[in-house]
């Protein structure tokens, strides 16, 4: 069965002795639910010499009914250990949850085309010599050393050979105590380590143990780790050894069919020792040495140099090559795959410097720069991304910034399909503008299909290459945070995914992010996101969104001059003469007067459509919001703050200067407006109540007739609250619920 050889297969990638009890039950269970049989998990098994109990698997397997675990454990953990898929290197259709993988990364060299080194074999052979040598290179004089002369049999089931397994071994003397016995041996090292069988040859760990056993928990210090080979030339595997720069304490031949390279890896720790030999296996078999997984262990046996193994010498062929050290051969391979650029003389540019990034937002930001949008989630941050889209496409102007024209891709995560479409017609309308280059706009919806940043960033690239865009906008990148917002470093690794897109399509990023909690508008415009100041301080333009406290009159005074405005338009579309005539300034400053204008004017059907209009006009002032735009740039100098109101879709930029001497809401904290409000006198009050008053007569007029319950509604107060502020005014009368204005005296 394909998928069972299969399966078998990936279990050379993983080795027993490497995994916890848990994960080793994990690979049982899997075993037993894709079909293998007990005998493969305890064939598997029997690799962890020092852990292995005959017959332990088959009792077990009975219990491993209904585990819900699978093959893809299997898989996985093979990933994890170096194995790549042969259908990989096929060519086939990416799906969604592909990820592109360059395989030239820390490949250096090609093993196709590498030369072998010859191995010379030591003319003058002095075991004692080859066995001291290796203890003195490896060992500190007072470090227990862990070695094996005893072997048992097993008969191999295939071939039926004799198969010689080392013992536990020794692990009772210290490197010096060994070194001082072998000098005094005279030549007979059996004497001093035990008579081995030339069949089998001998074994020594090269780690330095605690000297109470042989197991991990008994390495002392994690000082090297194994490098093995057999399944190409030896001299070859001394070529690739010696080309990767390895830092080998020591290289000594087998007496069979492979070396075995002790490399310095200075580990502090179990943890770090894992790490760092996952890191030094992926190195070697990305240049073509596939190392043998099981020698993962930091209690491994290696072959022990001044031994005859079937008339073959296991010897040293070289000590201390390549590099001195794991850092100087760890930054040194980095390095080399770092693809960073070089250092430059500022004499060599200084008369001829580079042409700057044309802008994409003038005054702004540039191409092939990154922008951040911040603000509270009222501000329609998503909408202001929209308009900006548009901007782009059509080559107009953003929030009163001219853009320039080119090709966007707007990444949608966070609105379905329909709904995104739908809001680019609705914005398109709202700006007035026509749609003669929506194919500038491409959008990638993705709702429901979010991946974290670090796999979309290639798949966005992916997709976009070639593509031509002058920007990539992101909208939101809550859906693809990874890692805790107000982590400096997690959060540097999150932004560090857009510069890879901007530079890979040499278009501009722009992305949103919220505020933090509470009010805004005392802190400083780089401040105000959430999480970790790198939001602000990474994007080369930082723009931010407050909004403004909006004043009950100041949105009586623009219901007042829209409704005018729109009295003033029809009156002059069917009388212009009479506008001209009789309708003076002061004239447009009050609603009654333009209602009594409008009345002598129009019909009774275009009156009634032009309050209708009115009406929706009001509606739309008392719904809208109130923003003031500022930012903090890195190409270009500080803009003046930009007010703008937001209307349902669409931002529009205060050209008036309605906005401008408005503060941002909690600029002044709530002890403060407290003790303001305090602080006006009677007077002051009753002029706040009667302008109130007066104001909301005038609105009410539109409907004609004036009634107390009309003013009510208009004021929020209660009927009784308006009785008392008409009697308190003194310039209105109140009949039967019906308010009129008390004539002035002649």
């Amino acid at each position: 069965m394909e998928t069972k050889l299969d399966l078998i297969t990936l279990l050379d990638y993983i080795d027993p002795s490497f995994l916890d009890y848990q994960e080793w039950l994990n690979v049982g269970m899997a075993l037993k639910h894709e079909g293998y049989t007990a005998s493969d998990w305890d064939e598997w098994s029997r690799r962890d010499v020092q852990r292995y109990r005959p017959g332990e698997c088959f009792k077990k397997w009975t219990s491993f009914e209904g585990s819900g675990i699978t093959g893809a454990t299997i898989t996985q953990m093979a990933k994890d250990n170096g194995w790549t898929s042969p259908r990989s290197q096929e060519s086939h259709e990416l799906d969604w949850n592909d990820e592109i993988s360059v395989d030239e990364d820390y490949r250096i060299i090609d093993k196709n085309w590498i030369e072998g080194k010859e191995i010379i074999e030591p003319s003058n052979w002095n075991p004692v010599r080859e066995i001291t040598r290796y203890l003195e290179t490896l060992f500190q004089s007072t470090e227990h050393v862990g070695y094996v002369t005893e072997t048992y049999q097993l008969v191999d089931d295939k071939t039926g050979d004799t198969i010689y397994k080392p013992t536990s071994g020794a692990y009772d003397r210290t490197a010096g105590q060994l070194i001082e016995a072998l000098n005094k041996c005279d030549g007979d090292i059996g004497s001093v380590l035990g008579d081995y069988k030339e069949e089998a040859g001998a074994w020594i760990r090269f780690n330095p143990l605690d000297g109470k056993g042989v197991k991990n928990d008994n390495v002392s210090e994690y000082r090297y780790a194994l490098v093995e080979s057999d399944n190409m030339e030896i001299e070859k595997q001394n070529a690739i050894l010696r080309e990767l720069e390895l830092p080998i304490a020591i290289l000594v031949h087998s007496g069979k069919r492979s070396l075995h390279a002790i490399v310095r890896v200075d580990a502090a720790n179990y943890d770090e020792y894992r790490k760092r030999v996952d890191y030094l296996y992926n190195i070697c078999k990305k240049n073509g040495l596939n190392v043998d997984n099981q020698n993962r262990n930091p209690s491994r046996l290696s072959r022990l140099p001044g031994i005859v193994r079937n008339g073959k010498k296991q010897f040293i062929i070289d000590t201390n090559i390549g590099k001195t050290d794991w850092d100087e051969w760890h930054e040194w391979i980095e390095d080399l795959n770092d693809d960073l650029p070089d250092m430059e003389s500022l004499e060599d540019f200084y008369d001829n410097l580079p042409d700057m990034a044309p802008p994409l937002i003038e005054g702004i930001l540039r191409q092939g720069h990154k922008m951040l949008m911040a603000g509270p989630s009222k501000a329609g941050k998503s909408f202001a991304l929209i308009e900006l889209a548009i901007g782009i496409a059509e080559g107009a102007k953003w929030l009163g910034w001219q853009c320039t024209q080119g090709h966007v891709l707007y990444v949608n995560l966070e609105l379905d399909r329909a709904s995104a479409l739908h809001r680019f017609k609705d914005v398109y309308a709202a700006l007035g503008l026509q749609p003669n280059n929506i194919k500038n706009i491409d959008i990638w919806n993705l709702r429901g299909k979010s991946v974290p940043m670090d796999k979309l960033a290639p798949k966005l690239i992916r997709r976009a290459h070639k593509k031509g865009y002058i920007a990539v906008i992101i909208d939101p990148i809550y859906k693809v945070l990874t890692g805790d917002e107000n982590s400096a470093d997690q959060m540097a690794h999150f932004t560090n995914q857009f510069d890879k897109i901007a530079t890979e399509l040499g278009s501009s990023v722009i992305y949103c992010h919220h505020h933090s909690k509470g009010t805004q508008g005392n802190k400083k415009s780089m401040d105000r996101a959430s999480g970790s100041g790198v939001f602000a301080r990474d994007p080369d333009a930082l723009i931010d969104l407050v909004e403004l406290e909006i004043t009950e009159d100041l949105i009586k005074q623009q219901e007042g001059a829209i409704a005018s405005s729109i009295y003033a338009n029809a009156i002059k579309q069917v009388n212009y003469d009479y506008f001209d005539e009789h309708v003076g300034i002061d004239d447009q400053q009050s609603i009654s007067q333009m209602n009594t204008h409008a009345k002598r004017v129009l019909t009774p059907d275009i009156l009634q459509q032009v309050e209708d209009e009115i009406n929706r006009a009001i509606q739309s002032v008392r719904i809208r919001s109130a923003w003031r735009v500022e930012g903090t740039l890195r190409e270009y100098p500080k803009f003046a703050p930009v007010n703008m109101w937001f209307q349902y879709p669409v931002h529009r930029v205060d050209d008036v200067g309605v906005l401008t001497d408005i503060k941002p809401e909690g600029e002044n904290p709530p002890w403060k407006k407290n003790f303001e409000k305090k602080k006006k006198s009677p007077a002051e009050i009753k002029k706040e109540q009667n302008d109130s008053l007066e104001t909301a007569f005038e609105a009410c007029t539109i409907d004609g007739k004036v009634t107390l319950d009309s003013l009510a509604e208009y004021m929020g107060k209660t009927d009784r609250t308006v009785r008392n502020r008409i009697k308190n005014h003194g310039g209105f009368w109140i009949v039967n619920g019906e308010v009129g204005r008390v004539p002035e005296k002649q």
